[in-house]
């Protein structure tokens, strides 16, 4: 999976907890990060452990920016 950093409308990193529901290619895959492209770690497809789609319970985008507490179907991990 391609993981990158995930940055806010104001392109300040995205940080804090994710939503436990939140699933990436880059969860399942092993390996090695290339230390030439900083910040770069996939390519950014996500989707929802609930819906099974890039949808989320309350159909708006799943990605990492969003998937935060404050949203209405947001899990906390713990």
């Amino acid at each position: 999976m391609v993981y990158r950093k995930q940055v806010d409308a104001d392109g300040a990193e995205v940080r804090g907890p994710a939503c436990l529901h939140l699933r990436s290619k880059g969860m399942y895959v092993t390996g090695l990060v290339d230390p030439t492209q900083e910040g770069s770690m996939g390519d950014g497809y996500c989707w929802c452990n609930r819906t099974q789609n890039v949808l989320g319970p309350d159909d708006q985008l799943v990605d990492r920016p969003n998937c935060q507490a404050g949203r209405g179907c947001f899990q906390q991990v713990i």
